[in-house]
């Protein structure tokens, strides 16, 4: 592995909600080299350090608000989770949340599959009408639009957006289109991955972007690259073949190689961030080489990222992200 890496996992409490996020430093870094974001993630969420990290990049770290973790707090799960924790354990890691869903509630299937068909009406540049009108038909959908909205403050404070139109009128089609992707992945209830394929997803998609960026692509490319990471784990999220999914939805060329073959510029920027996520560190420093992008700027972006999908989960759940042991 490259020792000068810098990995992060997220981890969940017995419910399949982000809990810790952990990071991993074999190699160890100087305590001057470590990302800004690193001493601001600890604010937003429970950060935690494998036994791993050498002690000097410990030490800094643990100064920033970093705690260790035990390897006996963590239980590995890669298939589906039940909610049940041995005793002692806090977290839950793995790829559980990747595992085929369960049935969804009939409420859950047709909410996400307007969701989709919000997606598909955005990409085809459909009339705002005919937006709003499906819009009306999800009331949980509604309540998060007008909130995200009256959120940014574009209105300057003087008045609150009340209507639909006026809503996706301010915020733009192309954030219209990427608030519905991230609304794709919501948590619904009685789907216990939701909360974690969301996370992941908005770590996908946003470092995607980033490193399209620091790789010199221009905006149009660097949005494409954020498509191609939230549209990743449509597949996982529907239970289908992700050609299905994407099926009805109008992809340009290149996010639609990128996602069913691995191919072109933005293919190698998923494997680089799938590489990242399996703790393929050899790999991934042989991508970031390719991609002339050296691992302390990826070390930072990745960091960037991840507060990024922090801000991305406060904002599609109300309740505060955190370890729930009761």
């Amino acid at each position: 592995m490259n020792t000068d890496l810098v990995l992060f996992h997220l981890l969940a409490d017995r419910r399949g909600r982000p809990a810790a996020l952990v990071l991993r430093a074999p190699g160890g870094l100087p305590p001057d080299a470590l990302p800004a974001a690193l001493t601001e993630l600890p604010a937003r969420l429970p950060c935690l350090l494998r036994a791993d990290v050498p002690e000097t990049t410990a030490a800094a770290l643990r100064q920033a608000g970093w705690q260790p973790l035990a390897d006996a707090e963590v239980l590995r799960a890669d298939a589906p989770f039940d909610g049940a924790l041995p005793p002692g354990v806090r977290y839950v890691e793995g790829d559980w949340a990747l595992a085929p869903p369960a049935r969804p509630p009939g409420q859950q299937a047709a909410s996400r599959a307007l969701a989709l068909q919000l997606v598909q009406l955005v990409s085809r540049d459909a009339d705002t009408h005919e937006i709003e009108a499906l819009l009306r038909r999800d009331p949980t959908l509604s309540y998060h639009l007008l909130r995200l909205v009256n959120s940014l403050g574009t209105t300057g404070g003087a008045r609150k957006v009340t209507s639909f139109a006026q809503a996706i009128l301010i915020l733009g089609r192309q954030q219209l289109r990427r608030w519905l992707n991230l609304m794709l992945f919501a948590a619904r209830e009685g789907d216990m991955r939701s909360a974690m394929l969301l996370a992941r997803v908005s770590v996908r998609a946003r470092l995607m972007e980033l490193l399209a960026r620091a790789a010199g692509l221009d905006r149009h490319h660097q949005e494409q690259a954020f498509m191609t990471g939230m549209f990743s784990l449509l597949g996982v999220l529907f239970g289908s073949p992700l050609r299905e999914v994407l099926a009805p939805l109008a992809l340009g060329p290149a996010v639609q190689e990128a996602l069913l073959a691995g191919t072109g510029e933005l293919g190698t920027l998923l494997a680089l961030v799938q590489a990242a996520e399996r703790d393929a560190g050899d790999e991934l420093a042989a991508a970031l080489g390719a991609l002339q992008v050296d691992v302390a700027e990826f070390n930072a972006l990745a960091a960037e990222a991840h507060l990024w999908m922090l801000g991305v989960i406060e904002d599609a759940a109300p309740q505060k992200t955190g370890t729930d042991n009761a």
